[in-house]
């Protein structure tokens, strides 16, 4: 298995129920090829596997980082749930300096915590989603329990390990 790594965080159960149905309901069944997630780093090198398992589990080691869904963003063609979550970007933010020589350009840009629930779209229907989100979402607690390593294959996420957080 040679395709690069992905490093997620994880719900707890009652936020990724809504999540996953908010993706279900609004992402096209065709492109929606792995669940609701927030993405920590897209793209490192398989040969990082050892060294992602030690320090996805020293992070995981604490508690989770408190989390809240903040708002909507405006993703062109697709509508994503921001995230403010200090802790959890200090948590990236530690990763990626221990992590710096294995990061690609784009995982070494400005880090923006979100879940995309609907992308490739119509410009119209993205925007007739952030419209009517914009005006029902309240901004409310996201329970983050833990982090997710998956490889991607042939535009596939395969699982291969979950580091829980400790409560």
């Amino acid at each position: 298995m040679s395709g690069p790594l992905i490093v997620t965080a994880t719900f707890a159960p009652g936020d990724d129920g809504w999540l996953q149905r908010l993706r279900r309901e609004h992402y096209p069944p065709e492109h929606n090829r792995v669940p609701a997630h927030l993405t920590l780093f897209r793209q490192l090198p398989p040969g990082s596997e050892a060294e992602l398992h030690t320090r996805l589990a020293a992070a995981t080691r604490a508690p989770p980082p408190r989390a809240t869904i903040a708002g909507v963003i405006d993703l062109g063609t697709a509508t994503a749930l921001r995230v403010d979550s200090p802790g959890l970007v200090a948590l990236r933010a530690e990763l990626a300096d221990a992590l710096h020589g294995l990061l690609t350009p784009q995982d070494r840009t400005d880090w923006r915590p979100h879940v995309t629930i609907q992308n490739k779209v119509p410009r119209r229907v993205a925007r007739a989603l952030q419209d009517r989100l914009a005006s029902e979402l309240r901004p409310r607690p996201l329970a983050i329990d833990g982090l997710a390593l998956w490889r991607y294959a042939a535009g596939h996420w395969e699982p291969m390990r979950r580091f829980a957080f400790r409560f």
